[in-house]
């Protein structure tokens, strides 16, 4: 199967058809979700306190629902119109911007504590345009992402290299925009359960962190059940529960949107009766 990014332009291969089918995919919501769950736990946020996050190649906002859920706030960025169109219909709480990565991160200094992105970096190793040129897309793209994030944060992002040369490109042009760090792949010897994440940091250079399925970690982790944990750790109300609905609720005043009003059966199971 060709990989989507030989196909069409992103702006172009997210259309209207794809963007549906993609977020209605429940194989690929679970991947997604997981992807984002791990990313989240490679930028070792503090556990005490909300973040604010950088989403980029949001999409459809399904990465960016995992964040809500953690209680950080997000901003998204994405080139395809047809993607946000559907975060939109969603009603994700986090802001959109239409905007191209290869363009650089349009952002003020020190803006967001961490960074996230889920199958996007790979599509700037690609000149779709006669003006694109890779090597100066990525580093454009890896100078304004680091000059965006303050000088304790982290990014992550997880992508699909094609080759070894392209993981060396990527990894050299983040470390010439000032980054540190590198890549760090989990479970190495699985065909299908092989993740790449590359982790740069601001902060100085540090050991990376450990891969998952590797001789050191090869058990794997629960990521929904560390999730779940961690929220309850922090006084953050589990997901469908009353107490989330109504935060959300009210998170979703706070930002000017139109929400029902409360009512004694906000929340309420249904009985299942017809």
């Amino acid at each position: 199967m060709s990989r989507p990014e030989y196909l069409a332009p992103p702006e172009i291969f997210y259309n209207e058809d794809e963007a549906r089918k993609y977020t209605q995919n429940s194989r690929i919501v679970d991947i997604q979700v997981q992807m984002t769950e791990r990313a989240i736990e490679l930028l070792l946020l503090p556990g005490d306190t909300s973040c604010y996050l950088l989403d980029i190649g949001c999409g459809s906002g399904l990465s960016g629902s995992v964040v809500e859920d953690g209680g950080h706030f997000w901003v998204g960025m994405d080139i395809s119109t047809a993607m946000l169109d559907v975060a939109v219909e969603r009603e994700v709480e986090g802001d959109l911007i239409l905007s191209d990565m290869g363009q650089g991160c349009p952002f003020r200094a020190g803006t967001f504590d961490g960074a996230i992105s889920i199958s996007a970096l790979q599509w700037l190793c690609n000149a779709d345009k006669s003006s694109h040129k890779p090597i100066q897309r990525l580093y454009k793209f890896f100078s304004t992402l680091y000059s965006c994030l303050s000088r304790s944060a982290r990014a992550v992002l997880q992508f699909y290299p094609e080759n070894s040369d392209q993981m060396e490109l990527l990894t050299m042009q983040a470390m010439k925009a000032g980054f540190y760090g590198g890549v760090v792949v989990d479970y190495p010897n699985s065909t299908k359960a092989k993740k790449f994440f590359l982790v740069l940091m601001t902060g100085g250079n540090v050991p990376l962190p450990k891969a998952l399925g590797t001789e050191e970690d090869s058990h794997g982790v629960s990521y929904t059940t560390k999730r779940d944990r961690a929220r309850r750790q922090k006084g953050i109300s589990l997901k469908s529960t009353r107490n989330w609905i109504m935060e959300k609720k009210e998170r979703r005043r706070r930002q000017g949107k139109n929400v029902t009003a409360d009512s004694k059966y906000t929340g309420r199971k249904r009985s299942g009766k017809i």
